[in-house]
């Protein structure tokens, strides 16, 4: 499967639109990370085990929304957008969300 954050792929023309697919995922930053991550920006720093929890949860979502474009008979996507919020009580949850146009190339 293509994946692309522009509206087209170049050299390949766009057959047909199957729709907006999404992907979506939540996950949570254990109390350990918290205060690692904690050392870490008081020292200075990459927050490593942060920055592993937010590639997974990406890569998660980046899949669902390549399955739905799958299940709809899709071979690229185009336009991805890829959004990131803290959620729950002290923003201990994390949630990507993905979307896309799902297309025929």
């Amino acid at each position: 499967m293509i994946l692309s954050t522009t509206p087209q792929i170049e050299g390949y023309p766009i057959r047909e639109y199957k729709g907006v697919v999404t992907g979506e995922t939540i996950i949570g930053a254990n109390f350990i990370k918290d205060i690692m991550a904690g050392v870490r920006d008081f020292f200075g720093g990459r927050a490593e085990s942060y920055e592993r929890v937010l590639q997974q949860a990406k890569d998660i979502a980046m899949q669902e929304m390549m399955q739905r474009a799958q299940a709809m008979g899709a071979n690229a996507i185009v336009g991805i957008d890829l959004d990131y919020e803290t959620i729950g009580g002290g923003n201990s949850m994390l949630m990507v969300a993905t979307s896309g146009t799902a297309v025929v190339i």
